[in-house]
């Protein structure tokens, strides 16, 4: 009896056990499967029906924005966006800031757009604009659903009065700010431009070496110290023509980088057309090809200016005839120094310029130009031209 018992008792235990295995596997099979489940949620298009704006404010959890996300309808479940964050961890990387929300973003998408940058994808931007005319500073407003800026406000810094508009939103948190060089503008513009921007900070020793920065945006936020962002322009810059520099072939003219930079600034102040800058690379190319002059306006203009802003008339006869370095009409070759800061297009084409046999070109009163190979041609075109300002003036 007693060997009999202790046999049942072994048994019923080695029941026991087995059963118990297999009850923790049927567990760990339904929790994978809620995982499978709950992760394919997480993972799978959301229920927006068109894209949001979702402010996060400074010093916000997770939970809270999980709320708002909830109550605007961007998540099915504020539970789930919660577990769903903390299992990717990234609970710890909140971020302050307006963020746009696509239609049908999944909780997966908005995670890493409040988590990863911190850089404001919607709300109000203050873009203050550098122009080869004019610093402007604009104020606008996106409107998520279209994904359009509407303008609320448009000052020019050094003539008029700062608008209420601009003063309210500059010192939030979620405004995103930049400057947007212009193609074409001088550094000295640039400069002057970011002396005139009130958020940053820091005096400019010295106007960079013309040319050196590059067109482009760039984020700022206030206190950014103004020589900074001058690097970042001019490291850019060098970048481009680094770049640019490895692709020239053997149509272009320029054997050295500074060439490259002084024809690509040349290119820029004769045209803003994309294509065009192939073509009018082209005449200069053959200009120099048979030591012609290049006879171009713009570098004329530059050695009365020193690029110190438009020069806002017409030129002279005697100011074409004047020798400055930078006369194209006087001189041979190209001039000392670029008259510009070019943009990538026009480093690309000083490069790459089209095979033509093109040695003119005007205005077409288009914004375009008429290309020419003879002077007679060429003639005619200014003809042309001549008679559209004409009637352009009356």
């Amino acid at each position: 009896m007693p060997v009999l018992f202790l046999g049942n008792i072994s048994n019923m235990w080695r029941n026991i056990a087995s059963n118990a295995l297999t009850i923790f596997v049927v567990v760990l099979f339904l929790l994978g499967g809620l995982i499978t489940l709950l992760k394919s949620q997480y993972y799978k298009p959301g229920p927006l029906a068109e894209a949001i704006c979702l402010k996060v404010e400074p010093g916000s959890s997770m939970s809270r924005v999980a709320g708002q996300l909830s109550v605007q309808g961007a998540v099915t479940s504020q539970k789930l966006f919660h577990v769903g964050v903390d299992y990717t961890n990234k609970s710890g990387d909140l971020k302050a800031g307006s963020f746009l929300i696509p239609a049908a973003a999944s909780m997966a998408e908005i995670a890493d757009q409040i988590t990863t940058s911190g850089r404001n994808t919607c709300g109000t931007e203050v873009v203050y604009r550098v122009g080869v005319t004019r610093t402007t500073v604009l104020v606008r407003e996106l409107d998520p659903a279209t994904n359009a800026y509407k303008e609320v406000a448009r000052f020019n810094p050094a003539d008029d009065a700062i608008p209420d508009a601009y003063s309210r939103v500059v010192t939030l948190n979620d405004t995103r700010m930049r400057v947007a060089a212009s193609e074409g503008t001088t550094s000295w513009q640039v400069v002057e431009a970011l002396k005139s921007i009130d958020i940053l900070t820091g005096d400019i020793p010295e106007v960079p070496a013309e040319g050196s920065l590059a067109p482009d945006s760039y984020e700022i936020r206030t206190g950014d110290l103004r020589v900074d962002i001058l690097s970042r322009m001019a490291l850019a810059q060098e970048g481009r023509l680094a770049d640019v520099w490895a692709t020239r072939d053997d149509t272009t003219p320029v054997e050295t980088i500074d060439q490259l930079l002084v024809l690509a600034s040349i290119i820029e102040k004769e045209t803003g057309f994309f294509d065009e800058r192939f073509q009018v690379a082209s005449v200069f190319a053959n200009r120099l090809d048979k030591g012609m002059p290049l006879q171009t306006d713009p570098t004329v203009i530059y050695g009365i200016t020193l690029g110190k802003g438009p020069l806002g008339r017409g030129l002279r006869k005697s100011e074409l005839r004047r020798d400055t370095p930078w006369n194209t009409y006087v001189n041979r070759g190209l001039p000392p120094t670029p008259i510009a800061n070019p943009g990538l297009a026009s480093l690309q084409a000083a490069v790459s310029p089209t095979e033509t046999d093109y040695i003119f070109f005007v205005a077409d009163g288009t914004g375009g130009h008429t290309f020419a190979v003879t002077l007679k041609e060429h003639n005619r075109n200014v003809a042309a031209w001549r008679k559209i300002e004409v009637e352009r003036n009356q």
